[in-house]
C-alpha cells in the first residue's frame, strides 16, 4: 500500500520532510505557500499516529520512521534525495542518514534534536512526558521553546492541533525514541553536506549546542541562526526559512 504523504512541487531538486513531536505534514505554517514547486519536489511524510496516518499502527520509533522514508522514496522512485528534519525529524532524519546513507545528497535539520541521547533534568522530564496526556503541558512546552514570545492564540491553536492529530501513545512513544537514541558514532564524520537552522529564541536547541553535537560530528556542517524565531522557524519566519532552505537545496 502506498504510504500517503503530501507533496508539492514537481521539479528536479528532490527532498522528503519530517515533521517535529508536535507536528504532521500540514502544520508547517504559511511555508507550504512560498515553496518553489517549479524547481522543487518536496514531499511531507506524516508518521505513523500522526496526521492522514493517525490510524496506521506501528512501534512508534524513530528506526520505523527511517524505513517508511525509504520505502516512501522507493515508491517515488526517487534513488537519491535530500532530508529535512524539524526538531525530532532532524533525529528521524539521521536515522535515515545511517540507513542509507548512500541515498541522501543533502541533509538540513532545523532546531533539530542532536543524534546522542537527549538530556533532560527531572522537571523537564516531567514536563515532556506529562505532554502525551496533557494539553496544558503541551502549551508549556510551545511556550517554553519559542522563548516566552508567542501569542496565547497561536499556543492554543498548535497544542490542539497536536492533541487533535496525534495518538497520545504513538506521541508518548516517539518521545521515549528521540529521547534515548544513541546515533552519535554512527554519525560521526559523515561527509554529507549538511545546514543546521536555528531560531535564535530556542532555549534548548540553540547554536551553542549545534556547535558541539552536529558541527562537531559532521565536518561540512553550516550553522546559520535565524533571528526572530525560536523553536519554529517556519512558523515564526516562514519566508526566510524558505529561502535558506531552498539556497542550500540548490546547492
Amino acid at each position: 500500500m502506498a504510504i500517503a504523504h503530501r507533496r508539492i512541487g514537481a521539479g528536479p531538486v528532490r527532498a522528503i520532510v519530517l515533521h517535529d513531536w508536535f507536528g504532521t505534514s500540514a502544520n508547517w505554517g504559511s511555508v507550504l505557500d512560498h515553496l518553489d514547486p517549479r524547481e522543487f519536489s518536496y514531499a511531507f511524510l506524516d508518521y505513523r499516529g500522526y496526521g492522514d496516518r493517525r490510524d496506521v499502527v506501528g512501534r512508534y520509533d524513530l528506526a520505523e520512521i527511517a524505513d517508511d522514508v525509504l520505502e516512501l522514496a522507493d515508491q517515488l522512485g526517487w534513488d537519491t534525495f535530500s532530508l529535512l528534519g524539524h526538531s525530532m525529524g532532524g533525529k528521524a532524519a539521521q536515522q535515515v542518514l545511517v540507513r542509507a546513507s548512500e541515498r541522501i545528497e543533502r541533509l538540513i535539520g532545523v532546531n533539530p534534536v542532536p543524534a546522542g541521547p537527549y538530556p533532560m533534568d527531572d522537571a523537564t522530564h516531567a514536563l515532556f512526558h506529562g505532554a502525551a496526556a496533557n494539553e496544558d503541558n503541551r502549551r508549556a512546552i510551545l511556550d517554553l521553546v519559542t522563548g516566552n514570545r508567542a501569542t496565547r492564540h497561536w499556543i492554543d491553536r498548535m497544542a490542539a492541533h497536536s492533541m487533535a492529530v496525534s495518538l497520545p501513545e504513538a506521541f508518548a512513544a516517539y518521545l521515549a525514541s528521540w529521547e534515548s537514541l544513541d546515533l552519535s558514532a554512527a554519525v560521526k564524520g559523515n561527509t554529507v553536506p549538511v545546514l543546521v537552522l536555528v531560531g535564535e529564541y530556542d532555549p534548548a536547541l540553540g547554536v551553542e549546542v549545534m556547535r558541539a553535537t552536529w558541527q562537531a560530528w559532521y565536518p561540512h556542517c553550516r550553522i546559520q541562526p535565524l533571528p526572530g524565531a525560536g523553536h519554529y522557524p517556519p512558523h515564526e519566519t516562514p519566508v526566510a526559512f524558505t529561502a535558506a532552505i531552498e539556497a542550500f537545496l540548490r546547492g
